[in-house]
């Protein structure tokens, strides 16, 4: 059996009496205090996430821009250097292999964060496009990652001198003072909450002092540090995509409804000839939301039906009770011949019983960034 990853402040989860799981090789947080409170903390005032399992790369070199805009779907030219661009990595397919933040810091320096899982695959595939002069280092154990999500999360960052005040998607880098040390941060206006708030990434090394800092302030606030489980509750409201779930090497960016992180006028990506031929003939299956309008919580893998034993039209790849609505809401692919639109009913089989949900378009709750 293979020896879950740690994170640089396992110590401290433990200390929080977080409960723990796998995920992406990692030992991760699932909850503390409760994911509906967390969820609630995020929500409404501020809370905390450790992801520092997300990969980290950086591409260096003359010519760095140009190879992630080559390869990567979404158009960097569109981006200024101080600006994070959410993109994809796909396959010959059109499959995603992962999707991503690229960082683009000049043309000769882009730093992306891909899915845990996922990094070792984008850096080999970007590795084998690189021309000479250009690196692609695998960075993963050389920054943390901590969130920062929620209404007062500007006033966390604030409190201890960083920056806040920058547009969504814009990063800057940044010291955080601390008993007399510096710790150089990396600080992005991103998150996968919905709310406004800040990714944090300081170095592997320095993720203790910079988390308890953080911590600090946000328990200050009232806020609370969240886990995995408050993670996907929220971005399941927002609709946002979870790679192996609404997103896969077998899933592309056009039945996922992430089209518009493609940059289609692009002589070259990855992928592209295949996704512009399904763009062309239109794709046979479709990502939507459902929203449950009785009791009955959604959960991936449950089929979707025209009529209760009717057949199968679809199938829920992510489901979960809402907090915020109080119901059940799924994210699920329908074949795109059943003809649904916003407002039609189906019927969800959870474990035998038949819940009839309402078809929507995500954002399930509005979104605050």
């Amino acid at each position: 059996m293979t020896e879950l990853l740690a994170g640089p402040i396992a110590d401290r989860h433990t200390a929080l009496g977080a409960t723990f799981a796998e995920f992406g090789g990692w030992n991760m947080p699932v909850s503390y205090s409760g994911t509906g409170a967390e969820h609630q903390a995020v929500r409404e005032t501020v809370g905390i996430f450790d992801v520092s399992h997300l990969g980290k790369a950086l591409i260096a070199g003359a010519g760095a821009a140009g190879l992630v805009n080559d390869t990567l779907t979404n158009d960097l030219t569109r981006i200024e250097p101080g600006k994070a661009q959410y993109t994809l990595c796909c396959n010959e397919r059109g499959g995603v292999v992962d999707d991503l933040l690229a960082y683009l810091v000049s043309q000769e320096e882009v730093f992306l964060v891909p899915n845990a899982a996922n990094t070792a695959a984008v850096v080999a595939a970007l590795a084998e496009a690189a021309p000479d002069g250009v690196e692609v280092i695998d960075q993963h154990r050389d920054y943390a990652v901590f969130a920062v999500q929620g209404p007062q999360s500007a006033e966390v960052l604030q409190a201890l001198g960083l920056p806040a005040e920058m547009e969504y998607m814009a990063f800057t880098d940044a010291q955080l003072a601390l008993d007399g040390v510096d710790y150089p941060v990396r600080i992005c206006r991103s998150g996968y909450t919905g709310e406004r708030g800040y990714e944090v990434l300081p170095r592997w090394a320095d993720a203790g002092p910079v988390w308890d800092a953080l911590f600090e302030e946000v328990t200050e606030r009232g806020g609370l540090p969240a886990g995995l489980g408050a993670r996907d509750t929220l971005r399941t409201e927002m609709g946002y995509a979870l790679h192996g779930h609404e997103l896969s090497e077998d899933i592309t960016p056009v039945q996922a409804r992430s089209s518009w992180a493609v940059g289609w006028a692009k002589p070259s990506f990855f992928g592209r000839e295949a996704l512009l031929a399904e763009r062309e003939s239109g794709p046979a299956r479709r990502l939507i939301g459902l929203k449950a309008t009785g009791r009955g919580i959604l959960r991936a893998g449950c089929t979707v039906h025209l009529t209760p034993g009717g057949e199968v039209i679809g199938e829920c790849t992510s489901g979960t009770f809402s907090p915020t609505l109080k119901a059940g809401i799924a994210l699920a692919f329908v074949d795109t011949l059943a003809g649904l639109n916003p407002g039609d009913e189906v019927v969800v089989d959870v474990r035998g019983r038949p819940v009839t949900c309402i078809v929507t378009n995500p954002p399930f709750v509005e979104s605050r960034v």
